[in-house]
C-alpha cells in the first residue's frame, strides 16, 4: 500500500470515529456539547474535502461559495465570539478551568484544517483529526472507569506529544513551500481568473468586504496603472541588491507576501520578476501551532486573507505555553536543520522576500481575556532563546548579506469612503522623484555628519525629550553617519537614518498614539537610560500592571530591555500632507508612517547581521555608522548581540516642536521647527503644506 493509500485509510477511519460522536453520551453534558460541537466543525470539513473534489470551486455560484466561508468561520466572528469555543473566556466558563483553555486551544488548531481542506493536504488534516478523537477517547474512557474526567496533565501531554511528534513534518512541509515556485499560492496568483472574484474563495482563508473590494477595484484599473504598481514593487527590489552591491545573478526564488485582492497587481510581478532570473514562491501565514502560529500574522512573509476576528488570534496568540519547554526547542531546531539541509540548494538561491503590505483595516485596542494561555516567566525567557538560535539557523542557510528584501504598501477599502483616491494617492506617493528627495536628504546629511548629538523635543500634548548620541567620524571626507535612503528596499522615498551610539543616548519617547503591527498604543512614553529602554506605559487599561505587559509583549517582544536601533528623519511631506487631509494619518503602516517625521527603532540596528557589508551613499561615502555596542558583540557573543526585532515608533510632524543638530562645541543647527524643515536646502520639503492646503502648524 503507497503512502497516499495509507493517508487515505487513516481518513477515512478516523472520519468514521468522529461521525459518531455527536449521538454518543458518556455522562457530561458540558463535555459532550463541546466534543459534538468540534465532531460538526470536522463533518463540515469533511463536506469541504468532498466539495473541492467534485470541481466545487468551478461549479458553485458565488453566493454558495460565500455561504460556505461564512459558515467555516462564522464561530469565531465578533457577534458570535462571546459564546464561541474559540474565546478561551467561554471555554473556561463552560469547560472549566482546568480544561477549558486546553480545549479552547484544540477547537483553535483545528480550525487551521479550513487551510489545509483548500491546499488538498489530507495527512495534515488526518494528524489533528486524530489528536481529536485520541482526547475525546480519553474523556469517554476516563467517565467509563468511573474517574470523571482525565487529569489536565494527561491532556496536556497529548498535545504536548503531538507537537513534538509532528514538528519534522511541519518543517519540511514549512520549507517545502517556502521554496516552491509551483506551490498553492504562485497557482491562485496565475492560473486563476482574476476578473471572476469567485476565484479568491479558493484561499480556504475568511474571505471579508476587504479582499471582494480589492479584487474588484484592481481589475477595473487600467493595465497601464498596474504596471506601475508592479514595475515600482519589483525595481524597488531590484534596487535593493544593486546599493548592497550583492549579486542578484546569483540567486533564483524571491519570497512574495500579500493579502488576498492584490493577484492581478502580482501577477504582473512575477513577471518582472522572472525577467530578472527570479521565480517567485509563496507559503500561506501560520495558521497552525505546528507553523508557529501566533508569531507572524502582522509580518506578511506569506499570503494571508481577512482576519475574521483580531481578538480571537490575539486571545491565541500564546497557545504554545501548553508543551513550550527546553525538549520541544531542542526538537523543534533540530528538525528545522533537517528541513533545511533537505533544501538547502533551493535555501542558498533565496534572494530575500517580497511584501505587499496593506493598511486602513478598523482600528483593534485589544481586550485583556484572563482565560487565555500566557507564557510564564521561564517560557518567556525560553523563546527568547529559542528565537535568537532560529534566526542564527535560518542566516546560516541564507544569510543576511547575500540577500535583500521590499516593501511596499497599499489601502484596503475598509478605511472608507476614501479609499479610491487614498489608493490613487499611494500610487503617487510611491512614485514620487527619488532624485528630488536624494539631493535635498545629502543636504539633511551634510549638516547632521557635523553633529554630536541630536536633540528632539516634543510640542503641545507630546512629550518628547530626546538626546541620541551620534557616531563620530574620522574621515568626514570619505564617510557619512546618516544612509540616504531613497525608493529601493522600502518604498516609499523619504528618510535619512542611523544607527545611533547607546552611551549617551538618553530620555523620554513619547507618541500620543501609534499603531504598531495591528495594535494600537494610547500615550506610549518610552523612557531611554544610555539607549537602552529603561520604563515604559501606555494608556490602553486601567493598570498600569496591564500596559506595561501589553508593552512587554508586543514592542519589547518578551526582552527586559531593547536598545535604541535606529534614528531616523523622514522627509515624506507629501505623504503625510496626503493623509492629514484625507484624515488617515492614524491608519498608516510604519512603512509610510516611518517616513512622515523623525522614526526611532527599538531592538535591532538597520544593518542587523549585515554589519560588515559595506555601505555607500550616492555622493560615495561610506556609511560607517552600522553597529552599536549590543551587535559589536556578533562576534564574541553573538547570542548576545541581537533581539530578533526591530519596531518603529514615528513623531508625526505636528507633535513635535523641534529637532536639533548639536555639534561638539555646543553650536546648534535646528533641521525642524514647530513641524517644518528649517536647514536651508530643504524648502522643497515643505512646499506640500502651502500647496495641499495643510497649513496648520
Amino acid at each position: 500500500m503507497s503512502g497516499i493509500e495509507i493517508v487515505q485509510e487513516r481518513y477515512e477511519l478516523v472520519m468514521d470515529r468522529i461521525r459518531r460522536i455527536p449521538k454518543e453520551h458518556f455522562g457530561d453534558e458540558k463535555m459532550e456539547a463541546f466534543f459534538s460541537f468540534c465532531a460538526k466543525f470536522l463533518l463540515l470539513i469533511d463536506d469541504t474535502v468532498e466539495f473541492l473534489a467534485g470541481d466545487g470551486l468551478k461549479k458553485a455560484e458565488l453566493k454558495e461559495l460565500a455561504d460556505r466561508n461564512r459558515a467555516l468561520f462564522a464561530d469565531i466572528l465578533p457577534e458570535h465570539y462571546g459564546e464561541s469555543y474559540g474565546n478561551p473566556c467561554y471555554a473556561v466558563q463552560e469547560l472549566g478551568g482546568e480544561f477549558g483553555p486546553l480545549l479552547s486551544f484544540l477547537y483553535t488548531e483545528l480550525r487551521s484544517l479550513i487551510s489545509f481542506a483548500y491546499e488538498g493536504s489530507l495527512e495534515e488534516l488526518v494528524i489533528r483529526m486524530e489528536l481529536f478523537v485520541e482526547i475525546y477517547t480519553a474523556f469517554v474512557y476516563a467517565a467509563d472507569q468511573k474517574e470523571g474526567r482525565p487529569s489536565e496533565k494527561d491532556i496536556r501531554d497529548r498535545i504536548y506529544w503531538f507537537a513534538s511528534d509532528y514538528a519534522q513534518l511541519a518543517a519540511e512541509r514549512r520549507t517545502k513551500e517556502q521554496v516552491s515556485p509551483d506551490g498553492f499560492a504562485m497557482r491562485m496568483i496565475l492560473e486563476s481568473d482574476l476578473t471572476d472574484v469567485r476565484y479568491l474563495y479558493g484561499y480556504g482563508e475568511y474571505v471579508s468586504e476587504n479582499e471582494l473590494e480589492t479584487a474588484r477595484f484592481l481589475a477595473g484599473l487600467p493595465q497601464e496603472t498596474i504596471a506601475i504598481m508592479a514595475d515600482t514593487y519589483t525595481e524597488g527590489y531590484r534596487r535593493g541588491f544593486e546599493v548592497t552591491g550583492v549579486d542578484l545573478s546569483q540567486k533564483g526564488i524571491v519570497s512574495l507576501g500579500y493579502q488576498m485582492g492584490f493577484e492581478r497587481m502580482l501577477r504582473r510581478a512575477v513577471t518582472n520578476f522572472e525577467k530578472m532570473g527570479l521565480k517567485a514562491a509563496c507559503c500561506r501565514v501560520a495558521c497552525s501551532i505546528l507553523d508557529n502560529r501566533g508569531a507572524s500574522r502582522h509580518i506578511k512573509n506569506g499570503f494571508s486573507g481577512g482576519v475574521p476576528n483580531p481578538q480571537y488570534e490575539y486571545d491565541h496568540k500564546d497557545d504554545k505555553a501548553i508543551f513550550f519547554d527546553k525538549n520541544y526547542v531542542n526538537r523543534r531546531l533540530e528538525a528545522q536543520r533537517v528541513a533545511y539541509e533537505q533544501w538547502k540548494l533551493k535555501l542558498k538561491a533565496c534572494a530575500g522576500p517580497a511584501i505587499v503590505e496593506t493598511f486602513g483595516e478598523a482600528d483593534f485596542a485589544p481586550a485583556v481575556c484572563k482565560d487565555a494561555i500566557k507564557l510564564s516567566k521561564e517560557q518567556e525567557r525560553l523563546w527568547v532563546e529559542y528565537a535568537s538560535k532560529a534566526g542564527m539557523l535560518s542566516r546560516e542557510y541564507m544569510p543576511e548579506d547575500e540577500t535583500s528584501f521590499t516593501i511596499i504598501a497599499f489601502p484596503v477599502p475598509e478605511i472608507g469612503p476614501v479609499f479610491e483616491e487614498l489608493f490613487r494617492e499611494t500610487i503617487r506617493i510611491n512614485t514620487l522623484d527619488y532624485m528630488l528627495y536624494r539631493r535635498v536628504q545629502q543636504t539633511l546629511i551634510d549638516a547632521l555628519d557635523t553633529a554630536d548629538i541630536c536633540e528632539i523635543k516634543g510640542r503641545g500634548a507630546n512629550r518628547t525629550d530626546l538626546r541620541v548620541n551620534l557616531y563620530k567620524l574620522t574621515d568626514p571626507e570619505k564617510e557619512t553617519i546618516f544612509e540616504n535612503c531613497v525608493a529601493d528596499v522600502n518604498i516609499p522615498v523619504g528618510e535619512v537614518f542611523t544607527s545611533p551610539v547607546l552611551k549617551g543616548t538618553e530620555g523620554v519617547l513619547h507618541v500620543t498614539r501609534a499603531f504598531l503591527r495591528g495594535l494600537e498604543y494610547k500615550d506610549l512614553a518610552i523612557t531611554f537610560e544610555d539607549g537602552m529602554i529603561r520604563d515604559y506605559t501606555c494608556q490602553n487599561f486601567d493598570t498600569q500592571e496591564e500596559n506595561q505587559k501589553f508593552i512587554y509583549e508586543n514592542i519589547l517582544n518578551r526582552h527586559e530591555t531593547l536598545p535604541l536601533g535606529e534614528f531616523a528623519i523622514g522627509t515624506n511631506t507629501t505623504a503625510y500632507v496626503a493623509a492629514k487631509r484625507l484624515g488617515v494619518e492614524t491608519k498608516l503602516p510604519v512603512l509610510i508612517a516611518e517616513k512622515m517625521g523623525p522614526h526611532f527603532a527599538v531592538g535591532d540596528t538597520c544593518y542587523s547581521h549585515a554589519e560588515d557589508m559595506r555601505m555607500y551613499n550616492p555622493d560615495g561615502k561610506e556609511v560607517v555608522a552600522r553597529d552599536n555596542e549590543v551587535s559589536s558583540l556578533r562576534h564574541s557573543r553573538p547570542m548576545d548581540a541581537y533581539y530578533n526585532c526591530h519596531t518603529d515608533i514615528t513623531i508625526p510632524y505636528d507633535e513635535l516642536g523641534e529637532l536639533t543638530a548639536v555639534r561638539k562645541d555646543g553650536s546648534r543647527v535646528v533641521i525642524i521647527k514647530d513641524g517644518r524643515f528649517v536647514l536651508p536646502g530643504c524648502e522643497e520639503l515643505n512646499k506640500p503644506f502651502e500647496t495641499e492646503g495643510c497649513l496648520e502648524k
